[in-house]
Formats: C-alpha cells, structure tokens, sequence
C-alpha cells in the first residue's frame, strides 16, 4: 500500500471517529445514540478492524457526553460488544460480496450487525452489570431492548443506505 493512501486511509478513520462524536450527541434514549452509524459505515468502506476501532470509540464518546451512568467498566464492555459487532457486520458483508446479489448481502449483514449491536450487547452488558452489581440491577438493563433495537436498526439501515455512495467517493480518492 502506498504511503498517500495510507495518509488517506488515516484521515478517513479521523472523519469517520468525528462523525461519531456528533453521532454521540443525538441521542435516542439515555445513552443509547446515533454513535455507531459511523462505524458500520467504516466496517463497509474501510473494512471490519477499521469499523471495529471506530464502534469502540464512538461508544466510549457517547458514553462520556452521557457521563458514563452506568459506571465506565461497563461503558467499556459494551464498547467492546460495538467493536465485535462491527468486526461481525464487516466480516458477514465481505463473506457475501462475491456470492450474493447486494440485496442479500445487505439483508444479512444488516442483520448481523442489528443482532450483534442490539440482543448481543444487552446481554454482555446483562453479564458484565450482573458481575458488578447483581442479577437485579441487570435485570434492568432489560428495559433498553426495545431502544437498543430500534436504535441498532436505524444506524444499521442508515449506513447501508450511505454506503454505495460513500463507497464511489472512497474509490475515486483511494
């Protein structure tokens, strides 16, 4: 890889972990928010390891606009349930790149990424409340499913919707 495009590849990584940020502040509910969207974008654009460090980081953003309310352990576990959902959303789409038609590939990653970022990530942040503070206060997490959800959904569709666009601009500049 020549250096330029790794000069680009950089400053794209810094726009996409910006973008989170802004994301982080429009919020859906409590902490849930549109910080993910940039890193689902990522995982097509520039690929899973590249979209995994951008959830991670758009999650701990999010939860520092937030003031971590739920203790920053657990902001980093669920930072980590967002960077293995993005490794999983970008690693489903480039499985099916080349044997599916795009509808299928988008369909499945899509759910993919909407079952990892949404049930996946309650339940390791179910665990890992459950290890901190009781089964009780874990239990209540249970009440963001269906924000989490819809929350995952939207980011999800929302980036898959941007990307053959942003994907067109990526190539031409790569």
């Amino acid at each position: 890889m020549k250096s330029g495009t790794n000069v680009k590849k950089l400053v794209i990584t810094a726009l996409f972990i910006a973008l989170s940020f802004v994301g982080a502040n429009i919020k859906v509910f409590g902490t849930i928010a549109f910080d993910s969207l940039p890193g689902f974008l990522a995982a097509l654009i520039l690929g899973p390891a590249y979209g995994a460090a951008i959830g991670f980081l758009g999650h701990i953003c999010t939860a520092l606009t937030s003031g971590f309310p739920l203790s920053i352990p657990l902001h980093i576990v669920i930072a980590l349930a967002m960077a293995v959902t993005m490794l999983g959303f970008g690693h489903t789409y480039k499985a099916l790149q080349s044997r599916a038609p795009v509808a299928v590939q988008f369909v499945l990653a899509g759910a993919v990424g909407i079952a990892l970022n949404g049930p996946f990530s309650l339940a390791a942040s179910m665990a890992a409340l459950s290890l901190m503070a009781g089964k009780e206060a874990a239990m209540g997490l249970l009440a963001l499913f269906p924000a989490l959800v819809l929350a995952s959904g939207a980011n999800t569709i929302i980036a898959l919707i941007l990307f053959k666009p942003l994907d067109a601009v990526w190539n031409k500049i790569k």
